[in-house]
């Protein structure tokens, strides 16, 4: 994990509801070149950068808080399980593992970003446990495994929170996939909308 500091106070990253304040997310999943144009690129996750950059923009006005996850991955990656299953991307330091397009600009203003090795990051779960998050929103590639997977980790993080995916904002090359995934997080009552 890497800390990025956004400095504005602690209200305006917020929202007051009923006298509470209450905590924010919005978690960009892995939306790096190689998930896009790159060597697992597909044109769905192409058609994203504008609503995800559009979305970041309008959280940020809203005071949520933004995160991201990177998948990076060593010269060690094709000897692993994952490795052995899926074709090198996201190398460390590679134009690959740099975030995609319009999106890359809102780095600096993120919260937090979170290198991870493999689908789902115990990094971004530990932090959110300790910021304890009421309400986080979803948004990135691929539906159907970094984001399920991260989802999944949300879930069991933040047990009470709200959580969202809005389906305009996530990805598959595989369409069915991309169904079956968003049914199993509707079943771990996340709230899948399409805004």
């Amino acid at each position: 994990m890497f800390l990025i500091p956004y400095f504005s106070d602690y209200f305006a990253q917020t929202k007051e509801k009923g006298g509470e304040v209450l905590k924010k997310a919005l978690i960009i999943v892995d939306y790096q070149k190689d998930f896009v144009d790159g060597v697992l690129g597909f044109k769905e996750a192409e058609a994203l950068e504008k609503p995800i950059a559009r979305r970041s923009e309008q959280a940020l006005e809203e005071g949520w808080d933004l995160l991201f996850t990177l998948d990076v991955h060593d010269e060690s990656y094709p000897q692993t399980i994952e490795g052995k299953h899926i074709a090198t991307h996201c190398r460390r330091e590679s134009e690959g593992a740099q975030l995609y397009g319009a999106v890359k600009a809102f780095l600096p203003k993120a919260k937090a970003a979170f290198e991870k090795q493999t689908y789902g990051s115990l990094e971004l779960a530990d932090y959110l446990k300790k910021q304890q998050y009421e309400e986080v929103e979803l948004a990135g590639v691929v539906t159907d495994i970094c984001v399920l997977s991260n989802a999944v980790l949300v879930r069991s993080t933040l047990p009470q929170a709200e959580i969202t995916l809005n389906r305009r904002l996530v990805a598959s090359p595989d369409y069915d996939k991309q169904q079956k995934a968003l049914d199993i997080m509707a079943g771990l009552h996340i709230n899948i909308t399409e805004m």
